[in-house]
């Protein structure tokens, strides 16, 4: 059964379509049926920038189990690198 909840984020990087690199603004999460994945039901994560058009997009459509490794994943980097480091920005 379809939510039809979407949550919603602030984010701040770079996301790689078809068209090239281009710049995040918003990430986007909810569970519903793929459009490409051989599954009943996916947790997906849409990357996007809504100012620059649908082709700056990079969707992911997961099992839950591979949904929830992802979150353990990136609370293991974090932990596991200098305080602040990942926020660093890139001088010049």
């Amino acid at each position: 059964m379809c939510t039809y909840l979407t949550e919603k984020f602030e984010c701040e990087g770079a996301g790689k379509g078809g068209s090239g690199w281009f710049t995040l603004s918003e990430g986007r999460v909810y569970v519903d049926h793929p459009y490409h994945a051989c599954l009943e039901h996916t947790v997906n994560i849409d990357f996007v920038n809504p100012a620059e058009g649908p082709s700056a997009r990079v969707a992911v459509e997961l099992t839950e189990e591979a949904a929830l490794a992802l979150v353990d994943a990136i609370h293991k980097a974090l932990a596991a690198a200098p305080p602040g480091l990942a926020s660093t920005r890139r001088s010049g």
